[in-house]
């Protein structure tokens, strides 16, 4: 199969509003279950999910928790301008990024753009009974230096370089966020973010700030189905994918090949790879955050084999690595996943590191064999999106049964619906 030549119109649904879950179930681990078990399907509810799970099998979830990355200002004129923070700049660590105090900068989108040719905008804010002033200012093109361009330019051209200001060093940026900063709801739930989603649209093992939106499949997850995982014999382990705005972006080209995947950096310890080889490098995957972290481990991996000496940012995974160079979407030169993943660890030996930090641009569809994942969690995703074509991948084609059963047996679609178990 020829990947890059898929048309993505081969992958649309008619997916009526109403199925769109606006507001998630009042108990998370209530929702509907889709459990796809080698062709057949069936349904449970989801807090039943250990039961169709392997004892002693590794479960891999992504920890990034959502910030609160839109911000509005108010111009003199009476305008509106919104911020929405897409990635730390200045620092560039996220970690760095949230305990910064006085200054950082950020490489957001701008919402009402056109009105903010220039100057700085600025927001009053109160913590711990004192009022202090954000300011914002947008650089231009000729305004940044020769890396600072660069950092914009790989964004994908929609991303402006902001400097924020504060006039106080006893106060962090994470704790800004949390005063003026709103939570980010995906655009097609059509309503204002509600103080509940500050709970609800985080998972509950959530522990590394850096999102815009949440790993969904996740949402379902309570301590109490996490206990019956752990008692079930399964390993659970964590990597950190922060999310983009990215995973919204509608794949408008007839063909796949002229749509451009998002960056997304991720993190992943020592341990976990540790753990992967144990367990013969094969996981079930919590999301498809997940799903791309673990696949894009492959590939690094690979790299290593002939780049030994690389930089993490070297590793990065581009979006056709696994289907260029006649790879066509299989094994590369015979290269297995826990070579792959022996490589990464001998690396992280090597250069005296924990965890291993770099991004990933995969895009995973039709032709792609997976290495690493052999179960995935989900939710049911956007016609026409990558998301479903990483899923009709998994499945060997086999998607429109999943969705025909979902659409006709009452299930809720989107983030804040309902979950399937995909066991091809």
């Amino acid at each position: 199969m020829d990947t890059k030549h898929i048309k993505i119109g081969d992958f649309n649904y008619d997916l009526p509003d109403e199925r769109i879950a606006k507001f998630p179930i009042a108990q998370r681990d209530h929702s509907k279950l889709l459990i796809y078990n080698h062709g057949a399907v069936s349904d449970d509810i989801f807090y039943n999910i250990v039961n169709y799970l392997p004892k002693g099998a590794l479960m891999v979830f992504n920890n990034t928790r959502v910030i609160q990355a839109r911000m509005h200002f108010r111009k003199e004129t009476g305008a509106l301008i919104e911020v929405f923070l897409m990635e730390p700049a200045a620092p560039t660590d996220y970690e760095l990024m949230f305990q910064t105090t006085g200054h950082c900068a950020w490489l957001c989108m701008i919402g009402n753009l056109k009105k903010w040719k220039e100057g700085s905008l600025k927001r009053d804010f109160t913590i711990k009974g004192h009022t202090f002033t954000l300011t914002a200012t947008m650089r231009r093109g000729d305004e940044l230096s020769a890396e600072q361009q660069k950092m914009t330019a790989h964004s994908g051209g929609t991303n402006y370089w902001v400097d924020f200001d504060w006039n106080t060093e006893k106060v962090n940026f994470a704790e800004i966020l949390e005063e003026v900063g709103e939570l980010p709801i995906p655009p097609y739930l059509n309503r204002e973010t509600q103080e509940s989603d500050k709970v609800t649209y985080q998972t509950v093992y959530s522990k590394i700030k850096g999102s815009v939106a949440a790993p969904t499949a996740g949402l379902h997850f309570t301590d109490a189905v996490l206990e019956d995982i752990d008692r079930h014999g399964i390993t659970r382990d964590e990597v950190t994918l922060h999310v983009g705005a990215g995973t919204f972006k509608p794949v408008k080209s007839v063909e796949i090949e002229g749509h451009e995947m998002h960056t997304e950096y991720i993190v992943v310890h020592r341990h976990t790879l540790e753990r992967l080889l144990s367990h013969d490098c094969r996981a079930i995957a919590v999301g498809t955050t997940s799903v791309r972290t673990l696949e894009s481990l492959y590939y690094m991996g690979v790299y290593l084999q002939t780049h030994p000496d690389a930089s993490e940012e070297e590793l990065h995974v581009k979006q056709w690595d696994p289907y260029d160079n006649g790879r066509n979407g299989g094994l590369v030169d015979g290269i297995t996943p826990m070579t792959a993943i022996r490589n990464i660890l001998d690396y992280l030996e090597r250069n005296g590191l924990e965890a291993l930090h770099s991004s990933t641009q995969i895009i995973i569809a039709p032709g792609y064999e997976y290495k690493i994942v052999k179960m995935l969690v989900t939710n049911f995703h956007q016609p026409q999106s990558t998301l479903l074509l990483l899923v009709s991948a998994f499945l060997h084609g086999d998607w429109r049964k999943v969705y025909d059963y979902a659409l006709s047996h009452d299930f809720r679609f989107l983030s804040y619906g309902d979950s399937s178990l995909l066991i091809p």
